[in-house]
């Protein structure tokens, strides 16, 4: 097979030159972009306030790195752009030095509420009652802390908000998830060079790690799963990978954060001589991908994504729906700061496809106890219809096209 083999773990180390800071992060400007579009959803739709819980929607909004703990952090967003952060007293310096987009910050003392001091945030704001957006991502123990000092608000999912805004993504957030694919795709071809009998899933794993630094990402792998043989039947892994064998079915899935944007590749090949069952199978993975990115039209929604791939499948006896042999989870899903995001490509996701949305298309194909094949790629809408971050695998014979 063309570029799977005959090359050592050292020899592609050394020859990955960094790309990574060729791409500049979000600035100032977008962060304020995007609080903008909030307060104009939020006045759309008569929300009062919106809370933003330390993690990627506060960072979406903010600017603000800050992860969730045990401690409530965050900031509650007015329709008039006021903007007041939420953190305990102890905190408030980094807060500041942690701070890109302006607000004050209302503290709390360790023994005190910060439940309470978030209703009294409201209250000084003219928010008497009514209904308050809260990030999806809030934990329960924020819900019920806030829940059981007050009866005058209705919580709510800030879903229409928070996804309403991230589900678009600018042309500078596709710039940059553009750079991580390429790096990711680059990542995957070196793999596949380094493959011989008998390698470790680990020592694979290792090495994607590893070269996803040399490529200039400082935390290398955001996530990696590599899968021989029989344990590329499971989509998300086995407890203990198997070694390579001689015509082994190889699945990999990785990606990379660069500027808090994520990337996420699966390809998937067959390591010596590929039989007729895994040849014929692979080909209908691609027609299936294929089938979907054909769907993936302005106008439509992503259940007609979903749909289009599971009528290829059935065409080929496979299936139907989630059932095995065939595909037995949703056809794809949105990224950008979080690997999974809206959209989703599923059947009970009406969502209608519009410009700047980015998912992936992964219809896996699984044959159980025998080989899974998924081939993953991802798409961005433009004016025009869907394009490709990477183009879809090849051929079974050369997957890279060389």
């Amino acid at each position: 097979m063309i570029g799977i083999g005959g090359s050592t773990i050292e020899a592609e180390l050394n020859a990955i030159k960094p790309t990574a800071h060729l791409i500049k992060p979000i600035e100032k400007e977008e962060f304020q972009q995007r609080i903008d579009k909030a307060c104009q959803l939020m006045q759309d739709q008569n929300i009062p306030a919106m809370y933003m819980n330390a993690g990627t929607n506060l960072f979406y909004f903010t600017g603000m790195k800050w992860s969730a703990s045990e401690r409530m952090v965050g900031a509650l967003l007015f329709p008039n752009g006021t903007l007041i952060y939420i953190a305990p007293e102890f905190e408030k310096g980094t807060i500041l030095d942690f701070m890109l987009i302006d607000g004050t910050i209302a503290c709390w003392i360790e023994h005190e509420s910060p439940y309470k001091l978030f209703v009294d945030i409201l209250k000084n704001n003219g928010v008497e009652a009514g209904k308050i957006a809260m990030d999806e991502s809030t934990p329960f123990f924020v819900i019920d802390g806030i829940k059981n000092v007050q009866n005058a608000y209705n919580l709510i999912n800030a879903k229409s908000i928070t996804a309403g805004c991230r589900m678009v993504k600018s042309e500078t957030e596709i710039a940059i998830m553009q750079h991580a694919m390429d790096i990711t795709l680059e990542v995957q071809k070196a793999t596949a060079r380094i493959l011989r009998v008998g390698i470790s899933a680990k020592e694979v794993t290792d090495f994607i790690h590893e070269a996803h630094k040399k490529h200039g990402i400082p935390t290398g792998s955001y996530f990696c799963i590599v899968l021989f043989g029989v344990d590329s039947s499971f989509p998300h892994g086995v407890k203990a990978p198997k070694d390579l064998a001689e015509n082994d079915m190889v699945l990999i899935d990785t990606g990379c954060m660069l500027h808090d944007y994520l990337s996420d590749i699966t390809r998937t090949y067959v390591f010596g001589t590929a039989n007729e069952e895994q040849t014929r199978i692979w080909n209908i993975e691609k027609e299936t991908q294929l089938a979907a990115f054909k769907a993936s039209q302005l106008g439509n929604t992503c259940a007609d994504i979903d749909k289009a791939a599971r009528v290829a499948l059935e065409k080929h006896g496979l299936g139907p729906d989630y059932k095995l042999p065939g595909l037995p989870h949703r056809t794809g899903h949105g990224i950008g700061l979080g690997i999974h995001e809206w959209p989703y490509i599923v059947k009970n996701d009406h969502t209608v496809l519009e410009p700047g949305m980015t998912f992936s298309i992964e219809p896996m194909i699984c044959v159980p106890d025998t080989f899974g094949i998924r081939h993953e790629d991802h798409v961005y809408m433009t004016n025009s219809g869907p394009k490709w971050f990477t183009q879809p695998i090849h051929s079974i014979d050369n997957p890279f096209g060389y």
